[in-house]
Parts: C-alpha cells; structure tokens; sequence
C-alpha cells in the first residue's frame, strides 16, 4: 500500500502546503482521505483524476478537511461519460453535508447540462454514514472507522485501512482516545495531525490557544504510536506552519515516546506500508 500525502497544511494558508488530503493506492483502488484546499491539484499531480477515485472518505466536516468536496464533487460528474456518482464514507451528517453542497452547486449544474448535449444527468453522491464498523470491504480491501475525539466538533472518525497485508490509520484531528488506540493497533504507518504546544502556548492569540485542546500533539502523538505498536508515524497537518528547516524539532518531540520510524509530512510524499 502506498499513502501519498496530498496536502499536509492546516487553516492558515501555506504557500507550500494544501490542505488535508491524503491518497491511499491499496488492492487496485485509488482511495482519497479528506478533500482540503487544492486537494485536485495534488491529486492530478499524483496522477489520479476525479472519475478514478473508488472512494472519498472523511474523517470530519470541520471546513479545512472539506473546502473542496464541491470540486472533487463538480470535476468528476463534468468528467465522466456516464453517471459515476462520488462513493461517499463519511460520519453521521454526511448525507446532509453532500445534499447540501448539491444544492450549492444547482446554478452551475444547469448551466453545463444546458451546454452540453452529451450531458443529461446531475451529480450525485453515494452516502455510506459510519461512526464504529466497517465503512467498505471488498476484494481484499477492508476499511473500518472508529470514533474520534475533537469536540465540539462531533462526531469525528479515523480510518483503519487493510489491504495486501498491510494496515494504514489515518486519524484525522483528535486528542488521544479509545477510538484511536483501536484504529492504530499494530499498524504499519499512522497519520496524525499534530500541533506544537510549546510554540502555541508562546504566541499571545486566544484564537490559537484554542486548538491545544482538540489536537494532538507532537508528544502525544508519540505516545499512541508506542501504546499501539505501529511501525511508522507520520506527522502533518501541523499547527502552527512549521518554519523551513524545523522539522527534526517535530519529529524530536514524538521520538521522546516512540522509537520507530517517524516522518514529517510534505506535500505529495509517499510513504509505503
């Protein structure tokens, strides 16, 4: 299994970071976690277009992790020669959210069917809502959620991915709980999004300070990867932006809990499980 880190960055925009997005290539399918700024940029310069995704799975509705479902949603109806709705995993309000955006883009869906002959149906999502159970499993492709914590936004999931004998966690923003001890439990690579508590807590923005208490940091994301016994640990998404050359500082403070592999996340990397 290969997981190609899309977009790495958080909120703040980043002239050299996308939003989350991570692509998992595993038993044949192209599955992509999250849809953050820019996320079909990086997916095309991964070599995967919209109409080639088998599934979109997202880990929460928070805004930075879903800025740009509309395009994935728009690009792959405008580029398919037939209906191929997005296959769509998500937590409940899922449904709700693509309903929502359908209705968003209702202008703009007239306007192409009204230009194009060939065009004669709309977009559509397939909705599968999963909070604690498998969300896909399918020719030696198993996927299962399990709940996070990131109140107040609620409900979260990460996802276990398991293919070719291999495991994947992708956490999405958490603090450590149950669910994620669960997801991580003797994987061969874990995501996690991470945040510097030391830097936070040193910049006077009540704003900022806020984010400690619903993220994970370096530390603790140290911390899971031991207790789950997973072999490497990936870190991105991280809060604040990170200054060029600072990387061994992140990955410094994790190595204080967990003595495996440890990589810093940029965009389009590729690490293999």
């Amino acid at each position: 299994m290969d997981v190609v880190l899309l977009g790495t960055g958080c909120p703040i925009p980043d002239p050299t970071r996308a939003g989350p997005a991570t692509l998992v290539r595993a038993a044949g399918r192209a599955l992509l976690v999250d849809c953050g700024r820019g996320v079909l940029m990086r997916l095309a310069a991964a070599g995967v277009m919209p109409p080639a995704l088998d599934h979109v799975l997202l880990t929460h509705l928070h805004s930075d992790h879903v800025t740009d479902f509309n395009d994935v949603v728009t690009m792959r109806w405008a580029m398919s020669p037939v209906p191929n709705p997005v296959p769509l995993v998500g937590p409940p309000g899922t449904g709700e959210f693509a309903r929502r955006t359908l209705k968003m883009l209702t202008a703009d869906t007239a306007w192409r069917i009204a230009h194009h002959a060939d065009l004669h149906w709309e977009p559509a999502c397939d909705v599968l809502e999963v909070l604690d159970g498998i969300a896909v499993e399918q020719d030696g492709l198993r996927v299962s959620a399990a709940p996070t914590d990131h109140r107040p936004v609620a409900p979260t999931v990460g996802y276990r991915i398991e293919a070719e004998g291999k495991v994947v966690a992708i956490a999405g923003d958490t603090v450590p709980c149950e669910g994620l001890d669960r997801l991580c439990a003797g994987a061969d690579v874990y995501v996690q999004t991470v945040v510097r508590t030391d830097l936070i807590r040193a910049i006077p923005a009540p704003r900022l300070q806020d984010v400690l208490d619903y993220h994970s940091s370096c530390e603790q994301a140290g911390q899971t990867a031991a207790r789950a016994g997973v072999r490497m640990l990936v870190l991105t998404h991280p809060v604040p932006p990170p200054a060029p050359g600072s990387e061994a500082d992140w990955i410094a403070q994790a190595a204080e809990h967990f003595d495996g592999e440890i990589i810093f996340a940029a965009d389009l990397a590729t690490v293999t499980a």
